[in-house]
């Protein structure tokens, strides 16, 4: 019934520690925002978690999923960390995040757009000019090139936290090359293969379809006049940190996964080596 405290179970010794909790929300003994999935993970003991938690690591292992840290003196290739409990972002929460983060993407777009053209927000001195004009990445060669929807930022990565009270908050835009999307799909997966009773018949919003879409929206950007794009994702090569996702949206897309020398540049335009010679290449998703 309402406001009765469950048997707490494995959480018996559990504390958050004064931060916010991702499973029982502000109260850490109130599991009424996740309340189905409580209940499931009551019915497991520590043994069954732990001995699911080897499962996983072995499989991701087996799977080759994996990522490197680099430090000075070596690359070390590291499993994909992997939590048996989810964390819950119910639906009115996720709502406030996609309203958020579309607007945040639109108004990037439109800055980026308004520094390559007018510069308004240059000269009114909303952003100071030199903090711009002067920075190392500023490209004058784009300045007064017009880009397919006026959208410079295809791919966006925003980095989220809560605060104490659990607002979201953002640390930063990753607008350069994101990663990470590779994990949260087979993060998604290895947990229907695990634990596929904390999953079974709740209403969880789909991730797979991640790959379709990234296919769409660069298709969409290519040159108007080309009725079947031919998309590719290039690379650095099996060296880099996120090559596995590189391979993992690859194959997602069905698009060919290049590296530099794979392609050539004839009369301005772009070109595949392939068995059979020159295939034109109309859109590139730039992981380097």
């Amino acid at each position: 019934m309402a406001g009765e405290q469950p048997e707490a179970g494995i959480f018996e010794k559990y504390t958050a520690g004064g931060f916010f909790d991702e499973l029982f929300g502000a109260d850490d003994r109130d599991p009424s925002r996740s309340a189905e999935l409580f209940h499931r993970l009551q019915s497991l003991t520590l043994e069954e978690l732990d001995g699911r938690s080897r499962d996983a690591e072995r499989e991701l292992f087996n799977l080759g999923i994996t990522f490197l840290i680099y430090s000075d003196q070596k690359a070390v290739d590291r499993i994909l960390p992997f939590d048996l409990i989810p964390r819950v972002i119910t639906a009115p929460e996720f709502e406030t995040l996609e309203r958020g983060i579309k607007q945040r993407v639109q108004a990037l777009n439109l800055f980026l757009h308004d520094v390559y053209h007018e510069q308004k927000v240059l000269k009114d001195g909303i952003v100071p000019a030199d903090l711009v004009l002067g920075n190392p990445n500023y490209c004058k060669q784009v300045q007064g090139l017009d880009v397919p929807f006026k959208s410079y930022v295809n791919v966006l990565g925003v980095d989220l936290v809560r605060d104490a009270e659990g607002t979201f908050r953002v640390l930063e835009d990753n607008c350069r090359s994101p990663s990470g999307v590779s994990y949260v799909v087979e993060n998604r997966q290895m947990m229907r293969r695990i634990l596929p009773e904390l999953m079974r018949n709740i209403p969880v919003a789909r991730v797979d379809s991640y790959g379709a879409h990234l296919q769409e929206a660069l298709a969409e950007i290519a040159p108007r006049s080309v009725e079947d794009p031919r998309v590719v994702l290039l690379s650095p090569g099996t060296y880099n940190s996120a090559y596995f996702e590189h391979v993992f949206l690859a194959r997602e897309m069905g698009v060919p996964l290049v590296e530099g020398r794979d392609l050539i540049c004839e009369d301005d335009r772009v070109y595949m080596r392939t068995t059979g010679g020159l295939s034109p290449v109309h859109s590139i998703y730039r992981r380097i």
